[in-house]
């Protein structure tokens, strides 16, 4: 039963990565320790309001972010740029790799590039800026999310 047990853990492991695959390039386990420096402000809850990871209500929950589009979770109050950005062309589709791992670099810059707005503001003020780490948890939240819409 132990054997059966162990084996099953290890299917699961080599799953993740063809799980991301398409999705994601980091590493998952990495992105789960570093996801550390988010959970103060962020939390991952599944729909089933099963907990993945507690943390802070400041910023959005963070379940299934590779799917759904900047600023459109409900009940969560976003500034005014960061729902713009979420009505933009360039995110009709939701949040990828390439745009996640620049707006955690630095959130700002991000908004005021994709808006073309000098104004633009960011709640968020933390920035992740080594895009090894921001790849790392990009997988990790794909990892724990629902599985990807095809």
């Amino acid at each position: 039963m132990k054997f059966l047990s162990v084996a099953t853990l290890g299917l699961s492991l080599m799953a993740a990565p063809a799980f991301a695959d398409g999705h994601a390039t980091g590493d998952a386990a990495e992105g789960e320790d570093v996801f550390k420096k988010c959970k103060s402000c962020h939390m991952i809850v599944a729909d089933d309001e099963t907990v993945i990871q507690k943390g802070g209500k400041t910023g959005p929950n963070l379940y299934g972010v590779f799917q759904r589009v900047p600023g459109s979770v409900d009940g969560f109050r976003y500034g005014d740029s960061i729902v713009a950005a979420g009505e933009t062309e360039a995110m009709a589709d939701g949040w990828n790799e390439e745009q996640f791992v620049s707006y955690v670099a630095d959130p700002r810059k991000w908004l005021r590039e994709i808006l073309d707005d000098s104004k633009a503001k960011s709640k968020m003020s933390f920035k992740l800026r080594d895009e090894e780490d921001a790849a790392n948890v990009w997988a990790y939240l794909v990892s724990v999310g629902p599985a990807p819409a095809e």
